[in-house]
């Protein structure tokens, strides 16, 4: 089983970007831009590395490496966009990996591409590129090609070297486990050993409602292979588990005019098998809550005046300083609610959010997620 911390280290330290492995300060698939260029670089890393794992690391600064981090990103829905926009889509997972010197909610992404020795390309166009296009891996670049393609295997016997230096063994796994008990004693920290091989690790803020008991600010790692399954200081998340099994269902708080409920957004359940492997399925269970097209229609039109309000620089008053807090939120159920412009309005939000303040922008990404689980789903 290979660690995944020690892999980004190997790549990290003895390869530059090429044919098999690209790094990113960060990636933004929320825009057409960002999501064209992730794409891009999938089809090139899938066509120029054809029979080999290809990486894509995200959270490292170009010039020196330097690992800066990125925000825990939820992947459990890459796979459709992958297949929405690529002919023969490779297999991609996105994995969360912390290290020991970044905030508690800054992780690394690593992309992992899996082979499958078919020429990939764009099946539609999607910003400035046209469907149709194939890219390959060109140096550090992931380049157009518009000539004869032959898919050509140079890359086998460097990408297993640095794999195998990769995997993990028991001590590397008694660190992680002892490391995530000491960060993370002021919420109960856990650990459960499955089929004798797999070593689970979670914590979080214990709190009964009507008698039924939930967590939050809940994180999940997988020991074995240094990967953060699950992090929020958010949402509400319910967890279940016996020897063969751990599940996650995950709620989101949403509302209007401080009437509040938990809708349950989605389930993750593992599953450990006795052969050493396991598989991560997720269900979406969201269901979004519909309210009066009037009352939507006056907070729409109020989230409006005051997202001018901000463009203008403008001071706001003490209830507009509350209403800023809901606006992400009700943005979005205007949006599932069929106001169509309203993901609009709260794209052009986002940088006078960011200005306003970190909470403010928070709840700005956590409408964004909540958003990307349902329009890919």
């Amino acid at each position: 089983m290979i660690n995944k911390r020690l892999l980004i280290k190997n790549l990290l330290s003895h390869n530059d970007e090429n044919s098999f492995y690209d790094k990113k300060r960060k990636i933004d698939i929320s825009q057409k831009e960002g999501k064209a260029k992730f794409l891009k670089h999938i089809c090139a890393l899938s066509n120029s590395n054809p029979k080999n794992n290809s990486y894509i690391v995200i959270g490292v600064e170009d010039e020196d490496n330097k690992i800066v981090g990125v925000d825990f990103f939820d992947d459990s829905k890459i796979q459709n966009l992958i297949n929405a926009y690529l002919t023969n889509p490779p297999i991609v997972q996105y994995e969360n990996i912390p290290f020991p010197h970044l905030q508690d909610d800054r992780v690394v992404g690593l992309v992992t591409i899996r082979p499958i020795n078919q020429i990939t390309s764009l099946r539609k166009n999607i910003w400035k590129y046209y469907g149709g296009s194939v890219f390959f891996r060109d140096g550090s670049m992931s380049m157009p090609k518009v000539f004869d393609i032959e898919l050509k295997d140079v890359n086998s016997k460097i990408v297993a070297a640095i794999e195998n230096h990769a995997q993990n063994n028991i001590e590397h796994t008694l660190d992680g486990v002892f490391s995530f008990l000491n960060k993370r004693q002021d919420f109960n920290p856990q650990y459960k050993v499955f089929k004798e091989y797999f070593v689970l690790c979670w914590a979080g803020q214990k709190k009964e409602i009507k008698d039924e008991f939930f967590f939050s600010r809940v994180d999940i790692e997988l020991i074995n292979e240094q990967v953060r399954l699950f992090y929020s200081d958010l949402d509400e998340v319910s967890i279940e588990y016996d020897d063969n099994r751990f599940k996650i269902v995950e709620y989101v708080h949403l509302g209007l005019q401080n009437s509040y409920k938990y809708y349950k957004l989605e389930e993750t359940l593992i599953k450990f098998e006795d052969n050493a492997n396991y598989t991560i399925n997720t269900k979406l269970l969201f269901e979004p809550p519909e309210f009066d097209k009037k009352v939507l229609f006056h907070i729409y039109n109020s989230n409006n005046a005051l997202l001018e309000k901000l463009k203008k620089g403008l001071s706001l008053n003490k209830n507009e300083q509350h209403d800023i807090k809901n606006l992400p939120a009700t943005y979005l159920i205007c949006y599932l609610n069929l106001f169509h412009e309203a993901i609009d309005k709260l794209n052009e939000a986002k940088p006078y959010l960011k200005d306003y303040s970190d909470e403010v922008y928070n709840l700005y990404k956590e409408s964004l997620r909540i958003l990307r689980k349902v329009k890919y789903s």
